[in-house]
C-alpha cells in the first residue's frame, strides 16, 4: 500500500491499554502527512494466529507486537529478516503481497538508544534481565555490538539456553541474591519487572546500593515515570535511559519499513511523554 492511501497499523499486546506506541505514532504519521491511523488491539495468545492473518483484508499495513506475543509472530510469519530469525522474536510484522513479513526493530532500537549514552560497547561488560522476546532482541544487540553479556532470568534454565544459543553467559545460581551492579557498564532489564507500576527493582537480583557514575542503566518496561530500577541507578550517578526513549527508537524503525519515510524522533517523544 502506498503511503499517499489510507491503511491501518497497530499494536498487539495482552495486555495493552497502557501503551503509549498509538499516541506516538499517529503523532508521527500526522507530521508525515500520512493519513493512516494506528491502533492498540487486545489479544491473547489463543487468538493472536487468527487475528493476525485476518488484518490485511481489514486494511492493516503492519503491526507491532509485544508482549506476549514476540516469538508467537516470528513462527506465524511466511518471511523473516535476518535479525528477526537469529533473535527467535519479531515486533514488527508487514503485510504484503508475499504474505506476512516478520522483522525486529528491539534490537537496533536499542542499540540506537546506547549509541548516545554508552558509546562504543565493544569488549564492555553488559547484564541482560530477561528471556522472553524482548530479552532475546537485547541479548542479540549486545553481543552483535561486541560486549560481554552475562543474562539473568526468573527461571535459569530458561537464561541457560538462550545464553547458549545467542553467546552470552549465565548469571551463577549463587550470584544470583542482592548482586553488585557496579560491575557492569550497560544493565538492560528487559524482563517484567516493574510492568503495571510495580517494584521493579525488587524483582531483580540487583543491590539498590551499587549502582555507579560510568554505566548506563536501561528499562524497557515503561510507565508514568521512572520506576524503582532507574530511580536507583540515577541515585548512583549511573546515566538512564527509559522504556519510552527505546519505545520510540524502535518505534521510528518500524514506521520507516511500513511507510518508507524517515519519522521525527522528537514529534515522537513528545507524543510518547504526553501520552497523546
Amino acid at each position: 500500500m502506498a503511503a499517499g492511501a489510507t491503511g491501518r497499523l497497530a499494536v498487539l499486546g495482552h495486555p495493552v491499554s497502557h501503551s503509549r506506541s498509538p499516541a506516538m505514532q499517529n503523532a508521527a504519521l500526522a507530521d508525515l502527512g500520512i493519513d493512516w491511523r494506528y491502533e492498540a488491539i487486545d489479544v491473547e495468545p489463543e487468538g493472536f494466529d487468527g487475528l493476525v492473518r485476518g488484518l490485511p483484508e481489514r486494511g492493516f499495513v503492519g503491526v507491532n507486537v509485544t508482549v506476549p506475543h514476540k516469538e508467537a509472530a516470528l513462527r506465524l510469519a511466511d518471511g523473516a529478516s535476518d535479525a528477526a530469525r537469529a533473535i527467535g522474536a519479531a515486533n514488527t510484522l508487514t503485510f504484503t503481497e508475499r504474505g506476512i513479513l516478520a522483522d525486529n526493530t528491539d534490537a537496533p532500537g536499542l542499540i540506537d538508544s546506547l549509541a548516545d549514552s554508552a558509546g562504543d560497547l565493544s569488549g564492555r561488560p553488559a547484564l541482560a534481565l530477561g528471556a522472553g522476546g524482548a530479552g532475546r532482541a537485547v541479548v542479540w544487540a549486545l553481543v552483535r555490538a561486541g560486549a560481554e553479556v552475562t543474562l539473568w532470568n526468573r527461571t535459569h534454565s530458561k537464561a541457560e539456553a538462550l545464553a547458549a544459543e545467542l553467546g552470552a553467559d549465565v548469571l551463577p545460581v549463587e550470584q544470583r541474591g542482592q548482586m553488585d551492579p557496579g560491575r557492569f557498564d550497560v544493565i538492560v532489564n528487559a524482563s517484567a519487572a516493574g510492568l503495571g507500576g510495580g517494584d521493579g527493582l525488587s524483582d531483580l537480583p540487583l543491590d539498590e546500593g551499587g549502582f555507579r557514575a560510568g554505566q548506563t542503566v536501561v528499562d524497557m518496561v515503561y510507565g508514568d515515570g521512572p520506576g524503582t530500577l532507574l530511580e536507583a541507578a540515577e541515585r548512583g550517578g549511573a546515566e538512564v535511559v527509559d522504556g519510552l526513549e527505546i519505545l520510540v527508537r524502535q518505534g521510528a524503525r518500524s514506521l520507516r519499513i511500513w511507510t518508507g519515510r524517515e519519522p521525527d524522533l522528537d514529534v515522537m517523544r513528545r507524543a510518547a511523554r504526553s501520552g497523546g
